[in-house]
């Protein structure tokens, strides 16, 4: 059996979404697009308006990860941006976790008696998965 080192990133979304920071938000998520299936968990927990700007840079996020055959996880989601997100139909897109940990844990899942000290904030994670 062969082990494969898989990064996940996670990325904090700004609190306040204006095209200056959509763009350097953007150039910073590059870098973790340029891997061959891209992980990444994008934090929502400041996000205080899902407007139009924030749906249309989650979006274009998950369609990089998945040219790459990756995905994109939000985490911390706030009950008003998750009640919008339902109304306009995408968050049939994304899979939803209360905590940066449990959405790390969802790409890499970890025997249970492991998973009680995992804890993320923003950066990058190692996990190794199986390769047959």
């Amino acid at each position: 059996m062969t082990l494969r080192v898989r990064n996940v990133e996670v990325k904090q979304l700004p609190e306040a979404l204006t095209v200056k920071q959509a763009r350097l938000f953007l150039g910073e998520l590059g870098s973790c697009m340029n891997t061959d299936r891209p992980c990444i968990v994008l934090d929502c927990s400041k996000v205080r308006l899902m407007d139009r700007s924030v749906i249309q840079l989650l979006l274009g996020c998950l369609e990089e990860a998945i040219k790459r055959n990756g995905d994109v996880k939000l985490s911390a989601v706030p009950a008003a941006a998750k009640a919008i997100l339902e109304l306009t139909g995408v968050s049939r897109l994304f899979e939803m976790f209360d905590t940066n940990a449990e959405a790390l844990i969802s790409f890499h899942p970890l025997p249970i008696n492991n998973t009680s000290s995992l804890t993320a904030t923003s950066g990058s994670y190692r996990a190794f998965e199986s390769a047959a």
